[in-house]
């Protein structure tokens, strides 16, 4: 008999570690070859991890809620002996590894960590306790050091700190240096004539005497109810509050008559779905509009890194999808340029179906460098959407309305009963002015009025 250790596999390229969710299988059960043996979370999505071989399992070595980094072993599986083949196929913890892993920042965290790029990243000591490259980063960004890292009580597996253990220390490290900052640097409230420090939060004992001007100030009556934010709001909460942070948020709105597209729908959407066996949206349509328009303005198309520019090559569009638990999630659409309208029908209707049933797969919802959100179904008529990071651009659809409108004929204007919607995008003004913003916006409108209403698929 042999033992085989079975490793937290790697999921996607800026996929560092993963949460444990639920173990599928207790000490002493069975397992087959490929057979799920634990689900586990990661600030993607959700996965089951499957067993590359047949055995009994001997030990589980996490817990559920353990935070877990990737090639880690999480669980020991009792075998026959293994062959040759299987050894050369699967790493063993025994055997030496040629290169340390390399623990990625989580796309749109480089524009944080650009901030103090001169600060040297703390590095850890011989016989010190382990900290991963993220909340070494974390610390160089802070200006910390590694007297005062080693002093942070960690909270992770084994007294391990963890990313939200260093942010709790740099928060109450500013609170702490309130007071002596406002005895320092003071700026007068022009409405109130009040005294507030420069770059420095209120203390705790203004959070007491203001509790009108305190985010952080809550007062329960009587039947309120409080909901711990689950795993995935958590991370959505922290993913916009850094995408606001990092970047200048601007919003620019048009207004499309699509009675074309809509006339166009209603005409091949029977023939196609019988034919193709899948349903046809507007939403494949509004993808392909976009992909167009890429093409016409690149550089709305790219990433900021500090005070450089990446023009991106290939056009991948997220489309942001509500889960059924009213979670947010944005699969991808790679290379969405070099597909059809049917290719990109199937691509949408796929991953929207496999979203909301929790099946995708991490790749799935990274590499994106344009999102586009359909606030439509829920009634919404326009919106100023937060940029997904690292990307610079997101663009909502509005709901689709009959209104009057002016009709300019050969004959003179009249006013007609036209469909209409409001496209609005919001973008990085650090790299989008608008000037480009506008004029890409208008020509995603420009594609949808244009639509051919004897186009064929």
């Amino acid at each position: 008999m042999a033992q085989f250790e079975l490793l937290l596999p790697k999921m996607g390229e800026s996929v560092a570690e993963a949460t444990i969710i639920k173990w599928l299988k207790n000490p002493g059960d069975q397992i087959s070859e490929d057979e799920a043996v634990i689900e586990i979370a990661t600030d993607k999505v959700d996965s089951e991890v499957p067993s590359p071989v047949s055995g009994r399992l001997i030990s589980r070595m996490a817990e559920v809620d353990d935070v877990v980094q990737v090639n880690s072993v999480i669980a020991l599986i009792e075998t026959e002996d293994m062959t040759a083949s299987s050894e050369d196929t699967f790493v063993s913890r025994t055997e030496p590894v040629s290169e340390p892993l390399k623990e990625e920042i989580p796309p749109g965290l480089e524009q944080l960590n650009n901030k103090s790029s001169h600060t040297p990243v703390p590095e850890s000591r011989s016989g010190a306790r382990f900290y991963s490259p993220l909340v070494r980063n974390i610390a160089a960004a802070e200006g910390l050091s590694m007297d005062e890292l080693d002093n942070i009580k960690g909270s992770g597996a084994e007294g391990r700190v963890t990313k939200q253990d260093v942010l709790d220390h740099i928060q109450n490290k500013h609170l702490a240096a309130v007071p002596a900052a406002r005895q320092q640097v003071q700026q007068a409230d022009p409405l109130t004539q009040r005294s507030y420090p420069v770059n420095a939060r209120p203390a705790e004992s203004q959070l007491k005497q203001e509790p009108s001007h305190s985010p952080q100030q809550h007062v329960l009556s009587a039947g309120d109810e409080i909901i711990e934010m689950d795993r995935m709001r958590r991370l959505i909460s922290e993913h916009m509050v850094m995408s606001k942070n990092v970047s200048v948020h601007v919003t620019s709105f048009v207004e499309a008559d699509v009675t074309n597209l809509v006339k166009w729908r209603d005409k091949i959407k029977g023939p196609f779905e019988k034919r193709e066996g899948e349903k046809i949206t507007f939403t494949p349509v509004f993808v392909q509009a976009v992909t167009k328009a890429i093409k016409d303005f690149p550089m709305i198309n790219i990433s900021v890194n500090g005070n450089q520019i990446i023009k991106k090559r290939d056009i991948n569009i997220g489309m942001a999808a509500a889960l059924p638990n009213g979670n947010l999630i944005v699969p991808v659409i790679k290379n969405a340029d070099q597909l059809n309208l049917i290719g990109l029908t199937k691509s949408v209707n796929d991953l929207a179906k496999r979203a909301r049933a929790n099946k995708l797969q991490p790749d799935e919802v990274k590499d994106g460098t344009f999102t586009l959100t359909n606030i439509g179904p829920f009634g919404n008529i326009m919106g100023t959407p937060m940029i997904n990071q690292p990307q610079v651009a997101i663009l909502a659809i509005g709901t689709i309305q009959k209104k009057p409108a002016v009709i300019e004929t050969e004959y003179g204007d009249v006013i007609a009963i036209r469909h209409k919607m409001y496209l609005s995008m919001s973008y990085d003004h650090r790299v989008v002015d608008g000037a480009l913003g506008g004029m890409f916006l208008k020509r995603v409108a420009d594609y949808l009025e244009g639509w051919d209403i004897n186009h064929e698929l």
